[in-house]
């Protein structure tokens, strides 16, 4: 389940109405503004009909993200988390510091400011997933490293 994106239903509902409008507005204004830059003439040396191709194949990359993501969704409740799942806020110590470390464990397209996201699929996030308040996990960095988190906190 490599291709599952966590995502709360607040954003599931919000990124529907951005792919809804990006495929419908959002087409329509870019097709119209390569038309007007079209009808200016020599289209090799026109930057507005250049901006404007540019600006649809950035939409076009969005709108395929974002078909991809939605299509791929599972919708996550967390409130009332007692243990990690994807979709909470997790508070973390690694081994050895006192500074605590919170990471939203989800989609980046669930960022929360003041908060970094790492993905359920990471070695980390897989180690966290099913763990509860007091727990150490221990997991295997990509270089590989053996480190040991506690887990502090879940939840806002």
């Amino acid at each position: 389940m490599a291709d599952t994106n966590y995502l709360s239903s607040a954003a599931h509902e919000r990124l529907s109405a951005e792919l809804e409008e990006l495929t419908t507005l959002g087409r329509t204004d870019i097709a119209r503004k390569i038309q007007a830059a079209r009808e200016m003439g020599d289209l090799k040396e026109n930057g507005d009909y250049h901006a404007a191709k540019e600006e649809q194949g950035k939409m076009a990359g969005r709108i395929a993200h974002l078909a991809n993501l939605l299509e791929n969704a599972v919708i996550v409740e967390t409130a009332g988390a007692t243990e990690v799942t994807p979709g909470v806020i997790v508070g973390i110590r690694y081994e050895g510091d006192d500074d605590v470390e919170r990471y939203l464990l989800g989609s980046i397209e669930e960022r929360v400011e003041g908060v970094e996201v790492m993905s359920p699929g990471s070695a980390l996030g897989t180690a966290l997933v099913g763990a509860e308040i007091g727990d150490t996990v221990e997991y295997e960095t990509p270089t590989g490293a053996k480190l040991k988190v506690e887990i502090v906190s879940i939840g806002d």
